[in-house]
């Protein structure tokens, strides 16, 4: 199975995140998509960001009616800072019977030599590339245009962000139209999000 590491805090998970994680299964090599929550770090203050669980459960419920999709808690219970090779390598350990492909934009893919172990990664991965907009080709490392193992797809590029929607909440705007339903209603009935200073 040709897996696809969708990693990030999801906080919350709106249309845009379901959008691209869509593109992937449908429009790639990748079967199926996993959602990787980025645990909260200890060491960070962030009043903003919500309790691991509770992000996790925006997103299997964004999710639940797309098969070829699930959210992992894999990071969880890994040391802190958490850092993608070590994510790897215990995904790696766990589904022997896996192939596993990271998909990450491509402001972040300016600064993946800045990764810990990144050229293992290069070496080992495909990394499927979504555009994002404020990254040009021009922002792009020369040594990853023609990278055998990076892969820039033509997913839609949707002009969204979880900042963009805590704050629409905080300040009492309807924002139901940018996130999955389900996930809305969720946040909405747990009053997420709502106090943000």
């Amino acid at each position: 199975m040709q897996v696809g590491l969708f990693f990030g805090s999801f906080n919350p998970i709106h249309i845009g995140h379901l959008a691209i994680a869509n593109y992937m299964v449908e429009f790639t090599e990748i079967e199926q998509l996993w959602f990787v929550i980025s645990p909260h770090n200890p060491l960070k203050e962030k009043k903003s960001l919500l309790d691991n669980y509770q992000r996790y459960e925006m997103v299997c419920r964004a999710i639940e009616h797309f098969p070829n999709m699930q959210a992992s808690t894999i990071e969880f219970s890994l040391p802190q800072p958490s850092y993608t090779i070590h994510a790897l390598a215990h995904l790696e350990e766990k589904y022997p019977q896996h192939t596993f492909s990271l998909i990450m934009g491509a402001d972040n893919v300016v600064h993946l030599h800045a990764w810990k172990h990144s050229e293992h990664i290069l070496e080992n991965y495909h990394i499927y590339v979504y555009n994002r907009p404020e990254i040009s080709q021009t922002h792009i490392p020369e040594t990853y245009k023609n990278h055998t193992h990076i892969h820039f797809v033509d997913a839609p590029l949707m002009e969204i962000s979880s900042s963009f929607i805590r704050r629409g909440i905080a300040e009492k705007k309807n924002i139901r139209a940018f996130m999955p339903d389900a996930a809305w209603q969720y946040l909405d009935e747990m009053n997420f999000y709502k106090n943000l200073q």
